[in-house]
């Protein structure tokens, strides 16, 4: 369950991981667990308190895929995209799941239960085209069977 923004809760975090060596990454990583993001309001209390611009905050908040300024849904469908994937149907598949739930990628519906993300191999290749599903991986994935599956977990 993703909690509302608490300041103090906010700032116990910070302070609790600031005199790790290199705290910037382990301090957003425990913002976005108790969070279920990183919210726009923790960039300024990171900055000052890591002695830091806002901008090299908010850079390294864009740059890694896991950091989000909203929450996910309560089903996070990471389907790949590489080119083994692609070329054993995965197009087809994400074009069906996309359309089936009416998200872009990176995108989660209205009531936060399904994001959509594109994730770049899986490592299951063989078994191509794959997705995890709240880190459950699947593979020879099937448009139909994967959207019957997250409408039961819905």
């Amino acid at each position: 369950m993703t909690k509302r923004w608490d300041p103090a809760q906010a700032e116990a975090i910070v302070r609790a991981h600031a005199q790790l060596e290199g705290p910037l990454l382990p301090i957003l990583h425990a913002l976005s667990a108790e969070f279920g993001c990183v919210p726009e309001e923790a960039t300024a209390l990171v900055a000052e308190e890591l002695n830091l611009s806002r901008a090299e905050v908010h850079g390294v908040i864009s740059f890694y895929h896991d950091f989000r300024r909203e929450p996910r849904g309560k089903i996070v469908v990471k389907l790949c995209r590489a080119e083994a994937c692609q070329a054993m149907g995965g197009r087809e598949a994400a074009e069906a799941v996309l359309a089936h739930f009416k998200l872009g990628w990176g995108d989660t519906n209205g009531d936060r239960s399904v994001t959509i993300e594109p994730v770049y191999c899986l490592g299951l290749c063989a078994a191509a085209p794959a997705a995890l599903v709240n880190g459950a991986p699947s593979a020879r994935v099937e448009p139909a069977r994967l959207i019957a599956a997250i409408e039961a977990m819905r």
